[in-house]
């Protein structure tokens, strides 16, 4: 039998010399158990290390600490708090009572029991509750019976025991200290139990020693993870931040980031989801998962650096104001001519007067043109000719209806954006992946900037910026390129054109695939699958769902 540990060495808090004083007066066969007793715990403590060190899910390490105090010092159960980030309370993280199989908390959910306040309703410091005050004073508490203890308030105990049968008895609490001295939470144990009669004893100075040092390991362990959350978690805000400032900078894209990030990650989850066809053996681990939704969400980026004037292009002849209402006065100037020469030859202009009309249909057909909704046809694009060879008289100079630059605009044969601008438009491409390149992501997300700033590229190789072509476009860059496509298609918020209905939308997608611009596997596996039918629903109310595939 382990004298030591079974407390023969006695109970409650001594410093070292003290411990060492009172080993040496014990018997060789106490000293060697003793020193077999502290090569064992270094031993344990080390394995406990390796493995709280090595969990990332913060709920399942807040099991593992209080996990472990219970295993080192035979107590039949325990608390483990954390203070609150206002520092005004101490909230339960994890209960564990095995006699009276209770787990909560950790990785089984939030834990709503009121939480202990750290402060009175008087502003002073809540000393009565031992976990608060250990938090406080950063002292630990060992007490070998809590019925019997002075100076705290067991009432709340007390209570519970007679509700549940159980009998509290030996207490030992222990805060935990990160590595600038600060409180972060409080590991409260109840009830050792003898290894060899199981009866209730106190904590012994070894198991209290035992708990501090794990509280000590925990806490700078917590500490590092929870900032390593914590990080993360500003990271991402700080990236939607970016993305929403992005969309606000035109009124007519808002949202759209956000809806290609969802898709992205609605596309990616089915992949990783799928058990058989061509991605049964792909699938995306949790860093690749969130390596794609940061680039899904700075895909745009680069747009910080296109001028608002022309990504809110909405009419041909858009700038700063639509030009058209230019050319509307002009058209007026041309029907005032008219009618002052008829009144000077004893004329007025009648109601079906064929100038004026060919003046009023010539017009509308400009405001036709300028809206960019419909394919400039050459008949089309004739016509537009003959009326650039009208002329107005402007302060007694006779110029064409249409400058040359408005002409140039009107030209354009789909949309709104000439070939300059489309460059301007495309360069955001460029732009994204100088600017992610540039920012020190880690070795888990280094393939950010190289997601985000291919979302244009094609297979056939003729996307933008790299012209990247076949199998050296990654599966994530496809992806991201196809929800991007998909969104544009049946965005409703566009102001140069309609949304596409699904129909509409799935066979451009389908003529798109047929030459290779977008993947025609992952195409595929978006219709058969149906990922978009959770997007549609949500992004797309009244759209028609069910789609007939070719």
């Amino acid at each position: 039998m382990n004298s030591y540990m079974d407390g023969d060495i006695g109970t409650g808090i001594k410093n070292g010399d003290e411990l060492l004083e009172e080993i040496l007066k014990k018997p060789a066969e106490v000293i060697r158990a003793y020193i077999k007793a502290q090569k064992d715990l270094t031993y344990r403590l080390f394995q406990i290390a390796l493995a709280i060190s090595g969990e990332k899910n913060i709920g399942r390490l807040l099991e593992m600490i209080l996990e472990e105090a219970i295993s080192l010092t035979n107590a039949e159960g325990g608390t483990l708090y954390m203070v609150s980030d206002d520092e005004k309370e101490l909230r339960f993280a994890v209960v564990h009572s095995q006699p009276l199989n209770i787990k909560m908390g950790g990785t089984c959910g939030e834990i709503t029991w009121e939480p202990v306040r750290l402060k009175n309703e008087d502003g002073s410091p809540n000393f009565q509750n031992v976990s608060a005050y250990a938090a406080l004073s950063g002292s630990v508490v060992n007490i070998p019976d809590v019925y019997y203890a002075e100076g705290f308030n067991f009432e709340g105990t007390r209570a519970f025991d007679r509700k549940t049968g159980y009998r509290s008895k030996s207490m030992l609490v222990v805060p935990l200290r990160n590595y600038e001295n600060d409180i972060i939470g409080v590991l409260q144990l109840l009830n050792a139990r003898d290894k060899v009669t199981d009866e209730v004893i106190p904590f012994s100075y070894q198991s209290q020693y035992m708990t501090e040092s794990l509280a000590s390991m925990a806490a700078v362990v917590l500490t590092n993870n929870m900032l390593i959350h914590n990080l993360e978690d500003l990271l991402e805000s700080f990236i939607k931040s970016i993305a929403a400032a992005i969309d606000e900078k035109s009124p007519y894209t808002g949202g759209h980031v956000r809806r290609v990030a969802e898709l992205t990650m609605d596309i990616a989850h089915k992949i990783n989801e799928a058990r058989d066809g061509v991605y049964a053996n792909t699938h995306f681990s949790k860093d690749e998962m969130r390596e794609l939704r940061l680039a899904a969400w700075l895909h745009d980026v680069g747009k910080v650096t296109t001028p608002e004037h022309v990504v809110d292009k909405a009419t041909k002849l858009e700038t700063i104001f639509d030009r058209i209402e230019l050319i509307k006065t002009r058209f007026e100037v041309l029907k005032r001519d008219y009618e002052i020469e008829l009144l000077r030859n004893g004329k007025r202009i009648g109601n079906d007067d064929p100038y004026i009309k060919e003046l009023e249909e010539d017009f509308n057909f400009l405001c036709i043109a300028n809206n960019g909704s419909e394919f400039m046809s050459d008949e089309m694009v004739e016509r537009l000719k003959k009326i650039a060879s009208r002329t107005w008289v402007e302060d007694g100079v006779k110029k064409s209806i249409l400058t040359d630059d408005e002409m140039r605009n009107l030209l354009i044969r789909a949309g709104t954006l000439t070939e300059e601008e489309r460059d301007i438009i495309s360069n955001h491409a460029r732009v994204t992946k100088k600017m992610l390149s540039h920012l020190p992501f880690p070795k888990k997300l280094r393939n950010v900037a190289e997601y985000a700033g291919s979302h244009h590229e094609r297979l056939d190789g003729s996307g933008y910026p790299l012209g990247i072509k076949g199998e050296k476009l990654p599966l994530q860059s496809r992806i991201l390129a196809l929800a991007d496509i998909f969104e544009a298609l049946t965005a409703k918020d566009r102001p140069y054109k309609k949304g596409k209905t699904l129909e509409e939308a799935f066979n451009i997608m389908r003529y798109l695939a047929k030459n290779n611009h977008i993947d025609p596997e992952l195409f595929n596996f978006f219709l058969d699958s149906k990922v978009y039918l959770d997007y549609v629903q949500k992004e797309l109310e009244g759209q028609k769902i069910g789609v007939e595939e070719e």
